[in-house]
């Protein structure tokens, strides 16, 4: 089974607050990965994710240390369509 990871960088206008966390992020760009496996047993090259990650804190913030959190995606695109909205 072949695996790859995508990343890009996401950007919020205003804090926001991931499902699970105590305090709230500053708004800036946060770079998240995806893991990705193929579906196997299928007649075409097919992707599945299987991990998404986002690294704490804002790409922006300077000199401090950043860490690699696990998210759940769809809690991920709420709060950032969440905060797309002005909410």
């Amino acid at each position: 089974m072949a695996t790859r990871t995508t990343s890009f960088i996401i950007g919020f206008a205003s804090p926001f607050l991931l499902p699970g966390f105590d305090t709230p992020q500053p708004p800036g760009e946060y770079q998240v990965e995806q893991d990705e496996e193929t579906i196997e047993g299928i007649s075409w090259l097919a992707w599945q994710r299987v991990a998404t990650f986002i690294y704490l804190p804002a790409v922006s913030t300077a000199g401090t240390a950043s860490q690699l959190v696990r998210v759940d995606p769809t809690e991920l695109e709420a709060v950032l369509e969440k905060d797309r909205e002005g909410g």
